[in-house]
């Protein structure tokens, strides 16, 4: 992915997201590590170590509750697209679900049809067995006509 659709993927984000995006990333950790190497140092300046330490605990303990509220917001929101993406799931399902009752449907007006079809052939079949056995009787017939004219001349 190009820089430039990082940065607007990034800007899109809320901004719970953006900062616990942020916590997690190298550049974060570079800047907490120069936060406290700085803090420690400022000890060599002449700030007592307790002022410091008080200060730092201090930073430390509000940066992990706002962080805890920002992974809990951004918790939340997926938790709400999770909620709508099940719900399509529920969705798609049912329409899976309307969509093999048609196919069951269908398949039964199949059979139905090859069972009409195969009762039209059979009452076909019939049909020109009558038909064959009509034709077989009226060769007999005009055969039998043709012998007693014969007979009369």
């Amino acid at each position: 992915m190009s820089a430039k659709k990082k940065s607007k993927k990034k800007k899109g984000l809320p901004l719970s997201e953006q900062f616990t995006n942020w916590v997690w990333s190298k550049s974060s950790l570079g800047v907490h590590t120069i936060f406290f190497v700085g803090s420690f140092l400022l000890v060599l300046f002449g700030i007592n170590l307790e002022q410091v330490l008080l200060v730092l605990t201090t930073v430390v303990s509000l940066e992990a509750i706002y962080l805890a509220i920002f992974i809990q917001m951004t918790v939340n929101r997926n938790t709400a697209s999770l909620k709508s993406v099940e719900k399509d799931i529920d969705e798609i399902q049912e329409d899976i679900d309307e969509i093999q009752e048609d196919v069951d449907e269908i398949q039964e007006n199949v059979d139905e049809i090859q069972e009409d079809d195969e009762e039209d052939e059979l009452e076909s079949d019939k049909t020109i067995q009558y038909i064959e056995k009509i034709e077989s009787q009226m060769q007999i017939i005009v055969k039998e006509i043709s012998e007693l004219k014969n007979l009369k001349k």
